[in-house]
């Protein structure tokens, strides 16, 4: 019987919980204002595309 109810619980309110995790997850990252953010991420690793950086000279 808790097999059977679990199953239903499972089925309907965690479906409905993880798509409603989903939807925020996207309307968070496409929010307005965080555009500006996430190129600065994005564009990491070409800081240094002239000069290389004082870690790579000492690890070699």
């Amino acid at each position: 019987m808790n097999y059977h109810i679990f199953r239903e619980i499972a089925d309907s309110w965690v479906l409905l919980a993880m798509f409603a995790f989903f939807v925020t997850a996207i309307l968070w990252a496409f929010r307005p204002g965080s555009s500006k953010k996430y190129k600065d991420i994005a564009n990491i690793p070409f800081r240094h595309e002239n000069a290389p950086s004082d870690n790579e000279e000492s690890q070699s």
